[in-house]
């Protein structure tokens, strides 16, 4: 009899962990090796959320709390989905996790039966299937390709939905393409959905902050009021805050989804570290000056990543409107040799060469629903940047 469950054997570990894994044990070898698999920023958390981390600690504050946060924590989430994306969510609709991965599958356990459909656009971040999949639910993939600047149409989307359906997962600016839908486009999009009101929408609005050449954030909730009711907007510390570590997620949403939510993290991790509780409250209180310091600097490595990327041989890089990934096209190298003779069939081929050969560690597209493709993270430094890409310049005109 076999001891792992059966739920397992259709779930993959997460790819860009794995690849971040592998990147680590072999610089720890002695490996000359740039790492570009992980979507976590090099900025250090700023120090005002480290001091009010601090001061909690020295208070004492390392006590349990309750499952859903800290009153404070919830007032202060409330306050920025309303400052930042006129949305209305009391203390109750509100929802505080381990970050955001956890907030999905909170949702998810919490709402999928077998058989129901979930429509995930690809490219995907490569947890939304695997997730759908562990409690019996049925990823819908739909295409978006880079002809189509990587996001689906109202067309695509009004196709996908059947009876079946119970979730869209919507990312805007996405992981892994950086595509992000501009008002107009969710308005299009909103426009369908109230065609089909069973189905729920989930957005994940994690790099909501990070966008770049005057772009406008909007959250679809925001642009149509009436989709509010079946929608769960999630947000969270980790990239625009620099807070990858201290691991805290939240959602808005009706409360009755909320409850149940809750009502799952209950009889799992309880509820998120009490010191990280109060370092996200003061960073969602305090200055946010230092978020568009950052994105200058993250807009400077997209442009150079994105200029020497297409100047590469058989690469070709579409410019991202935000979050800190490029996704480019490798068709070009496809079918060609290594120097060794080793032939390139996929995207996870060149991945593959590419570290061995150079020791530059990006992320396969099949990983994330379309190829072929790779990812890249451009949230490390502007020198390593540019050793990685000149690597990759040079592995690419190697190949025959």
């Amino acid at each position: 009899m076999a001891f792992v469950a059966d739920r397992l054997n259709a779930v993959k570990p997460s790819a860009t962990i794995t690849v971040s894994q592998k990147a680590r044990e072999l610089k720890a070898d002695g490996k000359d090796i740039i790492g570009l698999g992980a979507g976590e920023p090099d900025f250090d958390t700023p120090a005002h959320i480290i001091e009010a981390a601090k001061k909690a600690l020295d208070d004492g504050f390392t006590r349990y709390t309750a499952t859903n946060g800290i009153p404070e924590l919830l007032d202060a989430i409330s306050e920025k989905f309303k400052r930042e994306n006129n949305l209305d969510y009391a203390p109750s609709q509100i929802h505080v996790s381990c970050g955001g991965k956890p907030v999905i599958f909170n949702a998810f356990m919490a709402t999928i039966n077998r058989g129901d459909e979930v429509i995930i656009p690809a490219p995907y971040w490569v947890s939304y299937p695997d997730i759908t999949v562990m409690f019996g639910g049925v990823p819908v993939f739909l295409d978006c390709p880079a002809s189509n600047g990587f996001k689906m149409t109202p067309e695509q989307l009004d196709e996908k939905i059947t009876t079946k359906t119970k979730w869209l997962m919507l990312n805007s600016p996405s992981n892994p393409s950086g595509a992000a839908y501009t008002a107009d486009e969710l308005g299009k999009l909103a426009e369908v959905l109230l065609k089909h009101p069973h189905v729920w929408i989930f957005t994940d609005d994690i790099y909501e902050h990070i966008v770049y050449d005057d772009f406008e954030f909007h959250s679809i909730a925001q642009i149509e009021p009436r989709l509010w009711e079946r929608t769960v907007t999630m947000n969270g510390m980790s990239k625009a805050y620099c807070m990858t570590g201290w691991r805290v997620g939240f959602a808005g949403g009706p409360e009755n989804i909320i409850k149940a939510m809750t009502k799952v993290q209950s009889q799992s991790i309880s509820h998120t570290a009490a010191v990280s509780q109060v370092a996200a409250t003061a960073a969602l209180n305090g200055p946010c000056d230092f978020i568009s310091k950052n994105n200058k600097v993250f807009k400077e490595r997209r442009d150079l990543v994105v200029s020497m990327l297409n100047q590469t041989s058989g690469l070709n890089c579409p410019t991202p409107e935000g979050a800190f990934y490029v996704y480019p096209s490798c068709a070009g190298v496809i079918g060609k040799s290594t120097e060794n003779g080793q032939k390139i069939l996929s995207d996870e081929d060149f991945v593959t060469a590419l570290l061995e050969r150079e020791g530059v560690a990006a992320v396969h597209g099949e990983a994330f629903g379309l190829t072929p493709h790779f990812r890249i993270s451009y949230a490390t430094s502007t020198d390593l940047l540019e050793e990685a890409c000149t690597r990759i310049q040079r592995f690419c005109a190697s190949l025959r």
